[in-house]
């Protein structure tokens, strides 16, 4: 793994470790949320919003995972299940986009809450998915929490076009049989649109599934407090 993870980039901390910055994003996520909330795209709110404060390229790409409309943050509120939900039920998780932000933390990347209560990172698959040093107290993580809330099975749905989905995949049931945990995981062409249209609970923080599925869970927020993780925390709002 020659010692990868997935931490801070050279400069994060002059764009998101002071108090000025963060007071400077809060503002941007208010002004954000007004233009969607007023049917402006993300495209276009994100420019705008980002001239007028002069955020970076990873200030904006922040700014874009924390806002969503007033009518997405309701939407996405009434679905959302407590861990209390969870017994005995069948679980999809999204495999890449959980993993990585879990990888993240882990390492002491930001870590950014949004209106909505979902926590993102700002990092990404970018085609090749690539283990890290983190990546199996990722995954123990999402087995102590499976097994805490009795839930009947987890199945972890990973995009099968990204180079290692293979690999990683084969590395989370491995990490299940070892651990006798009645877990699966699958390869999907779509896994969005798969998690989206499943009725079962999703797991991401990812909005466009969040958006569009039945029910999910908040598990990166679960875990943060269960387990009492140190993070590297943004509030956005």
């Amino acid at each position: 793994m020659n010692n990868r993870n997935r931490g801070k980039n050279t400069g994060d901390d002059v764009l998101f470790g002071s108090e000025k910055q963060i007071d400077k994003l809060k503002l941007a996520v208010q002004d954000m949320q007004y233009l969607l909330t007023r049917g402006y795209a993300e495209k276009a709110g994100s420019e705008l919003v980002g001239n007028r404060y002069r955020l970076k390229t990873r200030q904006i790409q922040a700014l874009r995972g924390a806002s969503a409309s007033d009518i997405q943050v309701q939407n996405r509120q009434m679905k959302q299940r407590n861990a209390s939900d969870l017994k005995d039920k069948i679980l999809y998780l999204d495999g890449f986009n959980v993993l990585i932000l879990l990888e993240s933390l882990l390492s002491e990347a930001y870590i950014f809450e949004g209106l909505d209560g979902c926590f993102r990172d700002l990092s990404g698959v970018h085609g090749t998915y690539k283990r890290v040093n983190q990546t199996l107290r990722a995954i123990e993580l999402v087995g102590r929490f499976f097994t805490k809330n009795h839930i009947h099975q987890l199945i972890w749905i990973f995009d099968q076009p990204v180079s290692n989905s293979g690999r990683i995949k084969q590395i989370v049931l491995d990490f299940a049989e070892e651990n006798k945990l009645n877990w699966d995981a699958e390869l999907q062409f779509s896994p969005d649109k798969f998690l989206a249209e499943s009725s079962a609970i999703s797991i991401s923080s990812d909005a466009w599934i969040l958006d569009h599925c039945k029910e999910w869970f908040n598990l990166i927020g679960y875990l943060i407090k269960e387990e009492d993780l140190p993070v590297n925390l943004v509030k956005t709002f």
